[in-house]
């Protein structure tokens, strides 16, 4: 049974994006995406400083930032790009096929970092039955699409 947990806290991760994509989406209307963007972005790092802070969850340890590879650190670029691009879709296509396109880009990608090993991760080769499974995947997205 523990075997799954980690698949329920992802998909506990899954209805969170859907949630944060639909809000950021209505916040962007509200107030510019660029805007909204920083927002998300500030209320996040006021969040994220109060537990490490406040709460004392975690551990500052300034000293192994600057042994870290530089790419690791991609990760705020890519939220700033995601939150911009996902509050950009939703009004235009909705939160269902937003949504439905973004996990269809992830697995995509998932698939490909597993099998290459890529940024440090375990690698997992790909298999013809994963790649038949993306395709028949993507063919859902596509039955899910108004």
């Amino acid at each position: 049974m523990t075997k799954y947990v980690p698949l329920l806290v992802a998909a506990v991760s899954g209805i969170a994006m859907a949630l944060q994509g639909t809000v950021n989406a209505r916040l962007s209307q509200k107030t510019g995406i660029w805007e909204a963007t920083f927002l998300v972005h500030l209320i996040g790092t006021i969040t994220v400083g109060i537990l490490l802070l406040f709460l004392g969850l975690g551990a500052l340890r300034f000293d192994r930032w600057l042994r870290i590879p530089w790419y690791l650190y991609l990760g705020g670029l890519l939220s700033v790009l995601i939150i911009y691009l996902v509050a950009l879709s939703i009004p235009k296509v909705g939160v269902c096929n937003a949504t439905t396109a973004i996990i269809v880009g992830q697995v995509s990608a998932a698939v490909i970092i597993d099998h290459f090993g890529l940024f440090g991760v375990q690698k997992l080769a790909w298999s013809y039955i994963q790649l038949l499974g993306v395709a028949f995947f993507a063919v859902g997205a596509r039955l899910l699409m108004r």
